[in-house]
């Protein structure tokens, strides 16, 4: 019988763990050397940062997948990825699942959104039948290669039906036997506190954090007294590079020249050490015959 995967183990610490939003294989790097335990692949940011368009279904599965493989293949934590409606019916899901535990994904987080879906902030949402997402989460089980492949299931039915009806979602989904549950855009303490009670002691539970979003921003230890035991800041990444790069392109485009910017810049060395090049070319040198 195999082990339990590392972040099963991690999920049964009673601190949360907090997994900040990446989108490529850089930010993944920068966030495993702060030294975070794992990383959130964002769909959302996905669509910021390869397409410069919203979260509302445009980026495809293989699109994700190919982001997925190259963090995995840069970093060694686990990687919890957004599948969003699993890209279509039960066998799209099948598929999507495959694709991405190949990919390296530790945890696949699938919701029960219609297709196109959106952001869980924005308005507008639905969501499919209850039955239809239980096929797909059965669906998702069934195509594990590794059965220590974490499945997340989400819905946002609170947008939609309202909390009660959200948490009997919730019910009918991990009685399917999905590994972690995701209520999406809890609008108050008084939710949240409703949405553990009914869970925490049964199932992990996910925190999303998104800036001026639905949910009341805490964190990862305030969360966690109430019992989530996932944090994720899904966008704040893209945000903050979004800002800074507002900044980073207006100066240069006044000035004509990064000097004034340059206190808030990296060097080329300096990149070349975060991104480990010195090594990388030791690395090589050991394939190189007439370096002998």
């Amino acid at each position: 019988m195999n082990p339990p995967h590392p972040l099963a183990q991690r999920l049964q610490q009673p601190r949360a763990l907090l997994a900040p939003g990446v989108y490529d294989a850089l930010t993944a790097l920068v966030a495993q050397q702060a030294g975070f335990e794992a990383v959130y692949l964002s769909g959302a940011s996905i669509a910021y940062t390869r397409l410069g368009r919203s979260d509302i279904g445009l980026t495809t599965a293989t699109e994700v997948a190919q982001t997925l493989a190259h963090i995995t293949d840069r970093v060694n934590i686990p990687v919890i990825v957004d599948a969003d409606t699993g890209f279509g019916n039960a066998l799209n899901t099948q598929r999507t699942v495959r694709d991405f535990e190949r990919a390296g994904a530790a945890m696949i987080q699938i919701e029960d959104q219609t297709f196109p879906k959106r952001c869980g902030h924005l308005d507008g949402k639905g969501v499919v039948p209850v039955a239809e997402m239980q096929g797909k989460l059965r669906a998702a089980l069934d195509a594990r290669h590794d059965p220590r492949t974490l499945i997340l299931a989400r819905t946002d039915a609170v947008a939609v039906e309202g909390l009660d009806a959200a948490l009997e979602r919730a019910e009918a989904y991990l009685a399917c036997g999905v590994d972690a549950l995701f209520i999406e855009a809890l609008r108050s303490d008084e939710q949240m506190n409703r949405a553990c009670a009914q869970f925490a002691q049964r199932v992990p539970l996910l925190a999303n954090m998104v800036e001026g979003g639905k949910t009341p921003v805490q964190s990862a230890a305030e969360l966690s007294e109430r019992g989530f035991r996932i944090v994720i800041f899904p966008g704040g990444t893209a945000r903050a590079v979004l800002h800074t790069l507002q900044g980073y392109y207006a100066s240069l485009h006044a000035h004509q020249t990064t000097r004034p910017w340059q206190d808030r810049m990296l060097d080329f060395d300096s990149l070349n050490a975060v991104i480990e090049t010195p090594q990388l070319l030791a690395q090589g040198q050991r394939y190189d015959a007439s370096a002998r």
